[in-house]
């Protein structure tokens, strides 16, 4: 609840309403995912449209804060229990995933697909990160976007460990979420006046120029591919 006051801040209207916040909360959470009939893009579309106003950006960011905490608190666990049975320490830095999982191995597991709030990293979380993209520039006038800017970096960095480390395939699903992010990081680092530098985890994949073949999430054969490097490089190097 802290944070979602720091989200709402000073600047808060009348309009904005948190038993609709609660509301629309409840039925992303169990309106979207694994669960739902509907292929992935649309369920990133209808979500999008769902949460299409004040009260959504909130929500939206809620969702994007939860996720990238939980993921978080899931790889802490996995590092301390790593340290008990072996004595193996690896340290979690929440800018940069990579050199835990170059340092761990396959002792990690890529936690993505199963944290306690529910969310599909493709469903939900894709619809969350593109509403705030869409109205980056009023999310930076009613709150300090550094937080969730720093998440955006921070689940984009995952996504790329689990295709390199965690056997996470590349379909066009998990395309979709890593465009996504790079469009949010850029549409809200353009609203800022003054963006931050970004996080070694971003400079560390735009340094990368090598490209990854996508896969039909239903038959498994190539449709394409993906270089986060070459795509990240001209929208972000602002």
């Amino acid at each position: 609840m802290r944070w979602l006051q720091r989200v709402l801040g000073r600047k808060q209207t009348q309009q904005q309403d948190p038993g609709r916040q609660d509301a629309l909360l409840h039925d992303v959470r169990h309106s979207f995912g694994t669960g739902a009939r509907a292929g992935i893009p649309d369920q990133v579309e209808a979500a999008t449209r769902l949460l299409d106003s004040d009260d959504g950006l909130v929500v939206a960011a809620r969702i994007v804060h939860q996720f990238a905490d939980e993921a978080h608190a899931e790889l802490l666990a996995q590092a301390f229990d790593l340290y008990q049975r072996t004595g193996v320490r690896v340290v979690v830095d929440r800018r940069h995933y990579r050199p835990s999982w170059e340092s761990a191995g396959s002792a990690l597991r890529w936690p993505l697909f199963a944290l306690p709030c529910g969310f599909h990293p493709y469903a939900q979380v894709a619809a969350a990160v593109s509403v705030v993209g869409l109205r980056a520039s009023r999310f930076v006038r009613v709150t300090d976007p550094r937080p969730l800017l720093a998440h955006v970096f921070e689940l984009l960095d995952l996504t790329a460990v689990g295709w390199q480390f965690g056997g996470v395939r590349v379909d066009t699903d998990a395309a979709l979420l890593a465009g996504r992010l790079i469009s949010t990081a850029r549409e809200v680092r353009v609203a800022m006046e003054d963006p931050p530098p970004l996080p070694p985890s971003a400079r560390d994949l735009m340094r990368r120029n090598n490209t990854l073949d996508v896969h039909d999430p239903g038959s498994g054969r190539v449709v394409g591919a993906i270089n986060l490097g070459a795509e990240m490089r001209p929208a972000l190097l602002i």
